[in-house]
């Protein structure tokens, strides 16, 4: 395992307990009508995405372990660059 993997992991692993602890008591509703949270949610999901991509880049083997890695980055990327396909504004 390459020295930095461990620190990604940790990452990931927070922020995806983070997603979980914050939604935890939240209807679809709530969720959407909560901007803060939204964000929030965004944010976490995109630390898990970026530390995917590099711990790709310097631990694949690790990396590859993790089921639909790449469909995580691929979302990752659509919340950083494609946001204005999400909200409508095309």
């Amino acid at each position: 395992m390459h020295p930095k993997s461990p620190k990604l992991l940790e990452d990931i692993r927070a922020a995806a307990d983070y997603i979980v602890r914050a939604t935890a008591d939240q209807t679809l509703e709530s969720y959407l009508d909560n901007d803060t949270l939204r964000f929030a949610v965004e944010r976490n999901f995109e630390i898990i995405g970026e530390a995917l991509n590099r711990l790709v880049a310097v631990d694949s083997d690790t990396a590859i372990q993790i089921e639909d890695f790449k469909q995580i980055i691929s979302f990752r990327n659509t919340l950083i660059y494609g946001y204005d396909l999400m909200s409508g504004h095309i």
